[in-house]
């Protein structure tokens, strides 16, 4: 008879009960290849939901930060984490990202939405969002915008409202979208660019028919490839956003990856989301139903034939090390992908406490590396060298110039949902939705409900 696996506790941290929202105390334990978050709450009993699961080293992985509170807190500690949220004194990270939610229409109806999009009252005024990038800028000085919904491009004002930001002071904003306007209308693409739009993060689930309908109700895959199209046009940089259903689209990977490359460098990467179980759900996710972060990162190696390996990603310098992974790549002149960089070795475990980062250290680094990736590189000089016109070329002036302009990332979050929450992780937390009321609240704390669909704080009213 086969032994059962040893079971060893890891660490502990607090996590809440998935019925009443109760804070709870929780540990890590490992049992074989699979680390469980554990926890039991007196009325509603045990959970226990894997959290990570395969052969990449639990512990290894880890990148303790030193925290950093936020320039200016927006509310005060009564009740404790996650119930103080605006951003708290007791918040660890800088706001990195955040999200400003412009509109709850959407012209889809997704089974699969964060944000329960659909119908709604009326869209926040411009007044109303301006106020929100004068509180971001307070809480965290500049930092990257992401316009969201619901679906943004519903709204007729949406340029004026990326040039309101851009106006405040935020250099990168980001449009979230399904890109179905962008198909629609040819000229949104441009119009959006020169208000001063850098990004577009399109929802891109795969590319078979099965996918789309099982995650968004339609076939999409002609309306994303326009809207692709649309965005090369119209010289706005792309990163292809799939949510990642295990038995769903976790076979189209690499496909993902290889059609992605074929758009560069209008697309600049793959950010891979694994999928959480928000709004109702009475019974707990299965441990099948979870898709870990080594998961997705040795289903990433197995489905590019090991021409991209687990070994050429890093966990984030900004959040928490649970909460993420990423690679930077370059591509080469086949067409394939080679690593850039390697992991820095310092302060790997936290065993020298003195060289630990800062979490406003990994911050500054974050904002900077994803405005500069996931916008469209600047254009290659004439010489094609990257140095004075007429200039001689070599191999390595060959390289720089391409390094410019023909690198991709490929990267991954994985958001917590009201089983897997971590809140350790989530006072890490660097990716902020900024609420009707204009608190800052960490993107897992705003979307979390109950196993019945009771919001923590999505809906909630003013302070």
């Amino acid at each position: 008879m086969e032994a059962e696996p040893r079971i060893q506790p890891l660490s502990s941290t607090e996590s809440l009960c998935p019925v009443c929202l109760r804070r709870l105390q929780a540990i890590r334990e490992q049992q074989g290849d699979t680390v469980y978050l554990m926890k039991h709450c007196g009325e509603h009993g045990p959970a226990r939901t894997p959290i990570w699961r395969g052969p990449i080293s639990f512990s290894s992985w880890l990148r303790p930060k030193k925290p950093s509170s936020p320039r200016q807190a927006q509310t005060e500690i009564r009740d404790g984490c996650p119930f103080d949220c605006g951003l708290c004194p007791g918040h660890g990270q800088h706001t990195c990202t955040a999200l400003l939610e412009i509109t709850g229409r959407c012209n889809l109806r997704c089974p699969v939405c964060f944000a329960d999009a659909g119908e709604s009252d009326a869209d926040p005024s411009l007044a109303q969002i301006g106020g929100w990038y004068d509180r971001v800028m307070a809480a965290s000085g500049p930092c990257n915008i992401q316009l969201s919904g619901g679906e943004p491009t519903v709204r007729p004002d949406l340029a004026r409202i990326v040039r309101l930001g851009r106006d405040k002071g935020f250099d990168f904003i980001q449009l979230n979208t399904n890109g179905l306007l962008l198909a629609e209308r040819p000229q949104l693409a441009d119009e959006l660019r020169q208000a001063g739009l850098a990004s577009v993060f399109l929802q891109f689930d795969g590319l078979t028919a099965a996918t789309h309908l099982a995650l968004r109700g339609r076939d999409l895959r002609a309306d994303k490839e326009l809207a692709i199209r649309r965005c090369v046009e119209a010289g706005l940089a792309v990163v292809l956003v799939p949510t990642l259903v295990p038995g769903i689209n976790t076979a189209e990977i690499g496909a993902i990856i290889e059609y992605g490359l074929g758009f560069a460098p209008t697309v600049r990467g793959v950010h891979f989301q694994p999928i959480s179980y928000f709004g109702r759900y009475p019974q707990a996710p299965a441990d099948a139903d979870r898709l870990t972060l080594p998961e997705v990162l040795m289903l990433i190696e197995t489905q590019t034939g090991g021409a991209v390996r687990a070994e050429h990603f890093a966990p984030p310098a900004c959040e928490h090390a649970l909460c993420s992974f990423h690679g930077n790549f370059l591509i080469d002149g086949q067409g394939r992908l080679a690593p850039l960089g390697q992991p820095p070795a310092c302060c790997s475990t936290g065993e020298d406490r003195a060289c630990l980062p800062t979490a406003l250290e990994g911050r500054e680094k974050s904002v900077r590396y994803t405005a500069r990736q996931w916008s469209l590189p600047l254009a290659e000089p004439a010489c094609g060298c990257g140095g004075e016109p007429g200039a001689p070329k070599d191999d390595f002036d060959r390289f720089l110039a391409r390094a410019r302009t023909h690198t991709f990332s490929l990267s991954a979050m994985a958001f917590q949902d009201v089983w897997n929450i971590d809140l350790e992780r989530l006072r890490g937390c660097c990716i902020h939705v900024v609420s009707p009321a204009g608190r800052l609240v960490p993107f897992c704390a705003y979307n979390l409900t109950s196993n019945l669909g009771r919001p923590l704080h999505r809906r909630a009213g003013p302070a």
